[in-house]
C-alpha cells in the first residue's frame, strides 16, 4: 500500500494541465476490496443527490463514484425504497453508488450499514460532516466530532458489520486546530475506513471563510487510505491546485456539480459543452424529478436545485427568481424555456452567493 501511496503523490506533483489532471483522476484507485477506474466523485448532498439528479450526472458521465444524500441510519433497515424520496435509487447505480448515513450510535449505523450492502451499494459513507444545527442536536453529523472515541467507534462498528468499503465524510472539527483532522484521519483509518473525504472547515463556519486546503495535505499525509479533497473545487485550475498543493487521491465535488452536471466530464473527458446545455439540462432535470416524485415534491427539488443552477448566469438573481415563480412542474419548463432560450450570458465562475 504504500507504494501505492508513494506512486500518487508523485504522481500529484506533475499535475499541471488540464490534460495532466485528466490523466491523474483517470488512474484507477483502490478502495477497500474495489477498484474504481475515475477519481472524481460526486459529493454527498443533503437534499440535492437524490436519484433525479445522480442520473442526470449519469447522462453526462466521467466520474467515479456517485453518493447519495443523507440518510437516516435509524429509518434505512425499515425504509421501503418504492415509497422513500431519499434511500431510493436505480438498479443501474448501484455498483458505482455509496450510499451515506447519519447517526449517533454504532449499533444503528451498523444495522443500517448492512442493510446497504445487502441492497448492493458500492460501499457506505459515515457522515461526521453536516453541522447543521438540527443534525447536530440530534448528536450526528459534525457533532460526533466532539467525542472523538463515539466517532471511532462507530467506524469500527460499521467495519465489522459488512465487507463492502466503508467511507467517512469529515471536517477540520470545532476549532481550527490543525492536529485535529490528522488524529482523526489516523483513528479512522484504524477503525477500518477504507477511503476519507475531507472538507478543511470547522463546523461553525458553514462557508464564511476559504477551506484551508493546506489540511487536506496534511490528513493524506497521515493516512495510507485515499482522501478526497473537497471545498471550493469551482474550476479545472483549482483541481490541478488542489492535487498539486495536498497530493490527495481524488476530488469530491458537490455544489459545482450541481451547477453544472456535466463538470465531471469535462475535467476527465475534455467535454466543451455548447451554449444550449443550460436550457436542455435544466429541462431534463424537470423531466427526471417529474419521472420519479410526484408534482409538488418534484418542484420542491427543483427549488433547491436553482439557486445553485442559476449561479452560472450574469443575472443570476433576476434569472432564478423569474425561473421558480411556478406552482407546477408544466409552468417551471415554460419558464425554462422562456428564461433560457436563448442562452443568458454566463459567468466563468459561478455567482458564490447563491451557493447557500
Amino acid at each position: 500500500m504504500m507504494t501505492q501511496f508513494n506512486f500518487d503523490k508523485n504522481a500529484a506533483g506533475t499535475v499541471n494541465t488540464n490534460e495532466d489532471l485528466a490523466r491523474y483522476l483517470l488512474k484507477p484507485l483502490a478502495i477497500g476490496n474495489r477498484t474504481i477506474a475515475n477519481r472524481m466523485v460526486l459529493a454527498p448532498m443533503a437534499g440535492l443527490g437524490h436519484i433525479a439528479f445522480r442520473q442526470l450526472v449519469t447522462q453526462f458521465s466521467g466520474f467515479g463514484l456517485l453518493f447519495t444524500g443523507m440518510c437516516s441510519a435509524k429509518a434505512v433497515p425499515h425504509e421501503n425504497p418504492g415509497r422513500s424520496h431519499i434511500f431510493s435509487w436505480r438498479p443501474e447505480e448501484l455498483d458505482h453508488t455509496v450510499c451515506q448515513i447519519f447517526g449517533a450510535e454504532p449499533e444503528i449505523m451498523a444495522q443500517a450499514a448492512r442493510r446497504i450492502e445487502a441492497e448492493g451499494f458500492f460501499g457506505v459513507d459515515l457522515n461526521f460532516g453536516c453541522s447543521v444545527a438540527a443534525i447536530c442536536k440530534k448528536g450526528c453529523g459534525a457533532a460526533l466530532l466532539k467525542t472523538p472515541d463515539k466517532a471511532a467507534n462507530i467506524v469500527s462498528a460499521v467495519r465489522k458489520a459488512v465487507s463492502c468499503p466503508v467511507c467517512v465524510k469529515f471536517r477540520t472539527g470545532w476549532q481550527d486546530d490543525d492536529n485535529f483532522p490528522v488524529t482523526m484521519a489516523r483513528a479512522f483509518e484504524n477503525a477500518g475506513a477504507d477511503a476519507l473525504t475531507f472538507h478543511p472547515r470547522v463546523a461553525p463556519d458553514r462557508r464564511s471563510r476559504r477551506p484551508r486546503w493546506e489540511l487536506i495535505g496534511k490528513v493524506q499525509d497521515a493516512v495510507t487510505i485515499p482522501v478526497f479533497g473537497n471545498g471550493n473545487l469551482f474550476a479545472a485550475e483549482h483541481g490541478i491546485r488542489m492535487i498539486r498543493e495536498t497530493g490527495c487521491r481524488g476530488l469530491s465535488i458537490g455544489r459545482m456539480a450541481v451547477a453544472r452536471p456535466w463538470i465531471f466530464a469535462q475535467w476527465t473527458k475534455g467535454v466543451k459543452p455548447e451554449p444550449s446545455i443550460y436550457m436542455e439540462t435544466a429541462l431534463e432535470m424537470a423531466r427526471l424529478l417529474s419521472t420519479h416524485y410526484e408534482d409538488h415534491f418534484a418542484l420542491k427539488m427543483f427549488k433547491k436545485f436553482a439557486p445553485y443552477f442559476c449561479a452560472n448566469f450574469k443575472f443570476s438573481n433576476a434569472i432564478l427568481k423569474a425561473l421558480i415563480r411556478a406552482e407546477t412542474m408544466n409552468e417551471l419548463c415554460n419558464n425554462i424555456r422562456h428564461l433560457l432560450d436563448p442562452p443568458p450570458r454566463t459567468l466563468r465562475l459561478p455567482n458564490i452567493n447563491l451557493f447557500v
